[in-house]
């Protein structure tokens, strides 16, 4: 583990259209102790050679050798990480150029070990939608069973705190499945900082716009078969889930 360095999770699959523009969102960070660890699943579009086009050291490329879905290739990723703090960036999502410098000074400041911040919506061109989402200023372990408060492009944790994360291979919410890892660890608890530092790009296959059906079972999955829980309590926090859902556009996601 390198102290003060920020290990960035990059997977990506088939996002040649896009990739560019987040890991130059990475190259613009005002805090410059990073490495960007990009491992791709096999695409089968040009992402190798708009990957190739950065000449920049703290850049890391691996490769699966054979699709392996989302889960899997963050594992991989995270297993190669050496940094003293793990965040997350989509290959198709942006960062603001402040965004590793504000939030770690936040962390620092405050003692936290895991922290999250606002983020707006983007469409595949890289429009606003004027949507800001935010969220609880605390998430404590009741709320994250509750529902997903973090936005996965905004979150970083302390690697001294929680050690190497992996999560079992579960096709949908993998991201939501590495902060129930997070919280199993005692007094676990994430803090919000109140800006707008991230970018998340609306995309017409996101899992967002699956029928409510498909939803249901891709968060019962999480909790039975990810988290361990038992076919009663997966489908109580599945329909909690799907609950708060609900309260979180209304109360988190405004149109400015």
């Amino acid at each position: 583990m390198i102290d003060g360095l920020v290990s960035i999770i990059m997977p990506s699959w088939n996002t040649g259209k896009f990739i560019a523009e987040s890991i130059q969102s990475v190259v613009n960070q005002t805090y410059e102790n990073w490495e960007l660890i990009i491992v791709d699943d096999c695409s089968t579009d040009n992402t190798d050679e708009v990957v190739a086009m950065f000449n920049d050291k703290r850049i890391k490329y691996l490769k699966n050798k054979k699709n392996s879905g989302a889960a899997l290739t963050r594992n991989k990723a995270l297993r190669e990480a050496k940094g003293e703090w793990i965040a997350f960036l989509d290959s198709d999502d942006l960062w603001t150029p402040e965004k590793l410098e504000h939030q770690l000074r936040f962390m620092k400041k405050n003692g936290y070990t895991l922290s999250f911040t606002e983020y707006e919506k983007i469409d595949e061109k890289s429009k606003p939608l004027n949507i800001y989402v935010s969220g609880p200023k605390k998430v404590n372990k009741h709320k994250m069973y509750n529902y997903d408060y973090i936005g996965q492009l905004t979150m970083m944790y302390n690697v001294k705190k929680f050690g190497t994360i992996q999560i079992k291979d579960i096709r949908k919410n993998n991201d939501y499945a590495i902060r129930l890892q997070l919280y199993k660890k005692p007094e676990t608890c994430a803090y919000l900082l109140k800006e707008n530092l991230a970018k998340y790009r609306v995309r017409k296959v996101s899992i967002s716009h699956d029928k409510f059906r498909k939803k249901f079972k891709s968060h019962y999955d999480l909790f039975h078969m990810c988290d361990e829980k038992s076919v009663l309590v997966a489908a109580w926090y599945t329909c909690w889930n799907m609950f708060y859902g609900v309260l979180k556009k209304k109360k988190y996601e405004k149109e400015r």
